[in-house]
C-alpha cells in the first residue's frame, strides 16, 4: 500500500494520477516539472514512489536523485484500474490505430491520446477493455504494466534528442511486451524479431486480406488497419464489428486531414507528422497530385537526407519554417528540391496559397516537432486550419 507519492509534472496525466491516488487516501506531493534544484530535493523525503509525467526526462534532478521506484502514469493506472489493456505503440500511426481499434472493440481509448489512463478511475468496470496508446516516454518507466494484446506498428528513428540513441529508443518501445504472459498476444510487423516477453506472436502486413477496405487514405493507413484488425481479432472482436469500423472510421485530426478546398486548391493538415518517417507516407499518399509542401519546426536529432530523397517530382516547392529550416535546406539542395525559407507557418501558407493552382494540394507535413513555435502539434494544426479558413473569405 502506498503511503506518500511524489507526482512530478502537473499537466493532464499528472493531475489525473494525483486525483486517483488522493481518492485512495494516499498522501500526494505535487511538483511541477520545472522544479529540480537542490532545495527541491526535500520533496523526495518519505515518498514510496515517484510518478512522473511523460514530458519529464530521466535526467530531471528529482528523478535522478530518487531512491525509490519511478513509475509512469500508465504504470500507476495499470496497477489501480481493474481493466484489460490493449496497448498500441510504434513510431508512427499510434493514434490512428488506437482509435480505429477502439472503434472495432467498442472500447475507450486512453493514454498518449485523449484522456490519461488514471482519468478513467471510477468510470471503468471490472475487466473492461481499454485501448491504450503508449509512447516511448510512457514506456520507459513501466515495470509491471501488462497488455492482454500489445501492438508494435513500426520502429523508426525518433526522439533521439530524448533517448540518446536508437537502441535506447527501441528498448523503451519494446517494454510493451516485457510483462506479457503466454495467453497474451504480441502483434508485430511481419519479420520483426527480438521482442521480449512470453506472448504468442501475431504478424501483420499492409497487404493482408481484410474483412473490408479502410476508408482512410494511404498505404500506411492500410498497414495501420491490418495491425488493428489483427489486434481486434486477438481481443475477441467479431469480423462484422471489424469490417464496420474499417468502412466508417474517418481518421484522426491532424493526420492527413483535409481542411478545405479554396478556389480549387485542397489544404491538408498533417501536423502530426512530427518525424521523417511520419512525413514520408503523406508524400506517397499524394504522389499523383501537384503538392506545395510546408516543412520544418523544432529539431529531434534526425537526419533529413532520407526525407529529401523521398520527395517526388510532384512536389513543386517546399516552404521551410522553424529552427530546422537550415538543415532542411541543406538536404533539399543536395536532392535538387526547390524550396524557399518562410520562417513561420503564416508566411509559408501565404506563399504556398499564392503559388497554388486549381487541382494542387498545399500540404503541411512538417517532419519535425512543433515546440520552437507552438505548444504542440495540435496547436500547429489548428493554426494551419484557422489560416486556411480565413482564405475562404
Amino acid at each position: 500500500m502506498l503511503g506518500r507519492v511524489l507526482v512530478l509534472g502537473l499537466a493532464r496525466s499528472g493531475q489525473a494520477a494525483a486525483a486517483a491516488l488522493a481518492r485512495r487516501g494516499v498522501e500526494v506531493v505535487r511538483a511541477d516539472r520545472t522544479l529540480g534544484n537542490d532545495e527541491d530535493l526535500s520533496l523526495l523525503d518519505g515518498v514510496d514512489v515517484v510518478v512522473k509525467s511523460p514530458g519529464v526526462p530521466r535526467e530531471h534532478p528529482l528523478v535522478a536523485a530518487a531512491q525509490v521506484p519511478v513509475w509512469s502514469e500508465v504504470e500507476l493506472g495499470a496497477r489501480l484500474l481493474p481493466v484489460r489493456l490493449v496497448g498500441v505503440t510504434g513510431t508512427n500511426g499510434k493514434t490512428t490505430t488506437s482509435e480505429l481499434l477502439g472503434a472495432m472493440l467498442g472500447a475507450r481509448v486512453a493514454g498518449n491520446v485523449g484522456r490519461a489512463l488514471t482519468d478513467l478511475d471510477g468510470e471503468v468496470g471490472e475487466g473492461e477493455t481499454v485501448v491504450l496508446e503508449l509512447s516511448s516516454f510512457q514506456l520507459e518507466d513501466v515495470h509491471e504494466l501488462r497488455c492482454a494484446v500489445a501492438v508494435l506498428l513500426n520502429l523508426e528513428p525518433d526522439h533521439l534528442d530524448r533517448h540518446g540513441s536508437l537502441d535506447a529508443y527501441r528498448d523503451a518501445k519494446l517494454r510493451i511486451f516485457a510483462s506479457q504472459r503466454p495467453d497474451d498476444a504480441a502483434v508485430v510487423p511481419r519479420g520483426f524479431g527480438g521482442i521480449p516477453g512470453e506472448a504468442r506472436r501475431i504478424e501483420f502486413h499492409a497487404d493482408d486480406p481484410l474483412p473490408a477496405e479502410p476508408l482512410i487514405r494511404g498505404r500506411h493507413n492500410r498497414e495501420n488497419a491490418a495491425a488493428a484488425t489483427a489486434a481486434a481479432r486477438a481481443a475477441g472482436a467479431s469480423e462484422e464489428a471489424i469490417a464496420a469500423a474499417l468502412r466508417t472510421f474517418p481518421g484522426v485530426p491532424h493526420r492527413l486531414e483535409p481542411v478545405a478546398t479554396v478556389r480549387g486548391v485542397t489544404y491538408v493538415n498533417d501536423s502530426k507528422a512530427t518525424n521523417v518517417a511520419a512525413a514520408r507516407p503523406a508524400f506517397e499518399a499524394y504522389a499523383d497530385t501537384p503538392v506545395l509542401l510546408i516543412l520544418g519546426g523544432s529539431l529531434k536529432g534526425e537526419e533529413f537526407g532520407p526525407l529529401a530523397r523521398a520527395i517526388g517530382p510532384n512536389v513543386r516547392r517546399a516552404y521551410l519554417i522553424g529552427e530546422a529550416a537550415p538543415l532542411l535546406a541543406e538536404s533539399l539542395d543536395a536532392a535538387g528540391v526547390a524550396y524557399e525559407r518562410s520562417g513561420d507557418l503564416a508566411t509559408a501558407l501565404a506563399a504556398a496559397a499564392a503559388a497554388a493552382a486549381s487541382g494542387d494540394v498545399v500540404l503541411l507535413s512538417p517532419a519535425c516537432a512543433s515546440y520552437d513555435q507552438f505548444e504542440n502539434f495540435e496547436r500547429r494544426g489548428e493554426e494551419f486550419a484557422r489560416i486556411v479558413r480565413s482564405l475562404e473569405g
